[in-house]
């Protein structure tokens, strides 16, 4: 099990910049949560001659050139998937249901986006891209696991802070920092999701924001 994190001072700044609240909070991702991701990643691979070798979540020795099938090197990965946020995070689709549920849960919860991504010249592109679904609720961005971000966010909160991602690795990291959290993985993408093992520590496990909103929904919840 991870150690606890600490939230970076980039992450406190952007912390620090939001009105006090004490209502209860769902901190949500964005990429294969409410904008798709792996759909648009297979088609910007296939275009450029490039593929999935598994659908799981890893992308070092998992993406290869169709002519080989030989996989890339990771800094090959890495500068791949550089140019694929750089090209396609402007025209990200929204994933079904997600702009529904959300506003209905802030209703009753404050919302905010929590995101890890590269590229600070991204950001302004994916706030845009938000805001063109009708999306207003802050977003954070974040870097590494989320773990420490999650923590630093509840403080003051009511229970229960409810924590949306796609990644086992953010998971692990709000397990080891925030354990009281409830974790739903949401993965939009079907076949990452049908690969994917449900771990104790996470509550709900979900690609459909209907049920997702009818989980939380029956959430018990702190008065006062």
């Amino acid at each position: 099990m991870p150690e606890p994190q600490a939230a970076s001072r980039a992450i406190l700044d952007q912390i620090s910049a939001l009105p006090p609240s004490s209502r209860p909070l769902v901190i949500c991702d964005v990429d294969e949560v409410v904008l798709h991701l792996v759909r648009h990643l297979r088609t910007y691979l296939e275009n450029n001659g490039f593929k999935l070798l598994k659908q799981e979540y890893r992308l070092t020795n998992n993406i290869a050139e169709k002519a080989s099938q030989s996989a890339l090197p990771a800094d090959a990965v890495k500068r791949l998937l550089q140019d694929f946020l750089d090209t396609q995070s402007h025209a990200q689709d929204l994933v079904e249901g997600a702009d529904k549920t959300l506003h209905a849960l802030a209703e009753d919860w404050d919302v905010l986006f929590l995101t890890n991504l590269p590229g600070a010249h991204n950001r302004p592109i994916r706030e845009r891209l938000l805001a063109s679904y009708g999306f207003s609720f802050p977003v954070l961005v974040n870097s590494g696991p989320k773990g420490g971000a999650v923590s630093a966010l509840s403080a003051g909160r009511k229970e229960p802070v409810v924590f949306i991602d796609d990644s086992p690795t953010n998971h692990t990291s709000v397990q080891a920092s925030l354990p009281s959290a409830i974790q739903i993985q949401f993965i939009a993408d079907e076949p990452f999701r049908s690969n994917m093992t449900q771990e104790a520590h996470v509550d709900f496990l979900t690609g459909d924001w209907a049920d997702t909103l009818s989980f939380i929904n029956a959430l018990p919840r702190s008065g006062g």
